[in-house]
């Protein structure tokens, strides 16, 4: 069965614990949600057939050893396993990038999940499969998109309920043009949460501007 594949591409990463890092993307085709703040709603449909080897192929072409799967929901595909799995023999170092509104249980457990834990802003909290939450290892990330001060207060309540920093790094981001960047980060310092601030490099360097 093959992969349906919306881009390739080469760039720095531009979120989480490996940001900066030169890194090679693989964006599957695909998402089962609608989130109002979505940055690759590009993604939804279309996309391109490949086999698991002409990924492979394509992501050798470039220099990167970190690979990133992202989506859209990559899990939505079947195939996306094996192709993490495929990577991983390979000898990348892989991350995968996942709404959590999908099962993580059967990754790979050399792969990096970086789990998008869906805000009330979003539209999509309802989304949110709690079950993978325990599931989650010191090697995987937990992030928090937020577009208001109403879902910064639920992330700090969830925070706590399911002690989530110390199950692994755990992420706020603010949602670009909806919740200005410096009022999170006062936020975090004003609260002492033990999470990382962060902001997303790749818009910073260009913009929103696909394959970057």
């Amino acid at each position: 069965m093959a992969l349906r594949i919306t881009e390739i591409f080469y760039s720095l990463q531009g979120e989480a614990s490996r940001v900066g890092l030169p890194t090679t993307f693989v964006r599957l085709t695909g998402c089962p949600l609608r989130c109002t703040w979505c940055d690759t709603t590009y993604s939804f449909t279309g996309g391109e057939a490949a086999s698991i080897d002409e990924v492979l192929a394509q992501v050798a072409s470039y220099p990167a050893r970190q690979v990133c799967v992202t989506g859209g929901e990559p899990l939505a595909q079947k195939e996306c396993l094996p192709l993490l799995s495929a990577l991983c023999d390979a000898g990348y170092e892989v991350s995968l990038e996942t709404s959590g509104a999908l099962d993580i249980a059967a990754v790979d457990p050399r792969v990096s999940r970086i789990v998008d834990l869906k805000a009330p802003g979003s539209g999509e909290v309802g989304r949110n499969r709690w079950a993978n939450l325990p599931l989650l290892t010191a090697r995987d990330e937990l992030k928090l998109v937020l577009a208001s001060r109403e879902d910064y207060d639920w992330a700090v309540s969830v925070l706590h309920e399911h002690e989530l920093a110390a199950r692994c790094p755990v992420l706020f981001s603010p949602a670009q043009g909806l919740l200005a960047a410096r009022e999170l980060a006062e936020w975090v310092l004003a609260d002492g949460l033990p999470v990382r601030f962060q902001m997303q490099l790749h818009k910073l360097l260009w913009g929103n501007m696909q394959g970057k």
